[in-house]
């Protein structure tokens, strides 16, 4: 899995000029699943978003988690993120997972991270057009990849 963190002061997601999902203060996080992630790769990365320290304390250094704040958590849905350039001009996307292996685990991934974070994580939906806005707040911007984890 990958994840694309972006600290923000509010975020919101559209579907068909529909508004899906909203935040204020948390987090925005693209999702990028492979074939080869499992229950492991959503229990670890779950954890490491709600306990990155992305968030400013009092003193204004990096130092407090989502948690920390009782932020919020707006989830996308990405495959995009494993998007291969290698080849030409034109991205490959077969490393990402098919909506059959995908589709559950991110439904996992949401039960996880809601269960981690304390209360639900607002949503898009998985491989809808999703028009997504965000202010982000630093900016503060990570990737984490699961399988760069050891």
């Amino acid at each position: 899995m990958i994840a694309v963190i972006q600290r923000v002061s509010e975020s919101a997601v559209k579907i068909n000029g529909q508004l899906k999902g909203a935040i204020g203060k948390g987090a925005m996080v693209l999702l990028g699943i492979e074939e080869a992630d499992g229950e492991e790769d959503i229990r670890w990365l779950a954890g490491k978003i709600v306990n990155l320290r992305i968030f400013d304390d009092e003193e204004g250094v990096m130092n407090r988690s989502i948690l920390d704040i009782e932020g919020d958590i707006l989830l996308i849905s990405q495959f995009t993120l494993y998007a291969s350039t290698k080849k030409g001009n034109r991205p490959g996307y077969s490393k990402a997972a098919k909506p059959d292996i995908a589709i559950p685990l991110y439904e996992q991934f949401i039960q996880q991270l809601s269960s981690d974070l304390g209360k639900p994580v607002q949503t898009g939906e998985f491989g809808a057009d999703m028009k997504v806005s965000l202010v982000n707040d630093g900016p503060v911007t990570i990737i984490i990849d699961t399988k760069d984890k050891k």
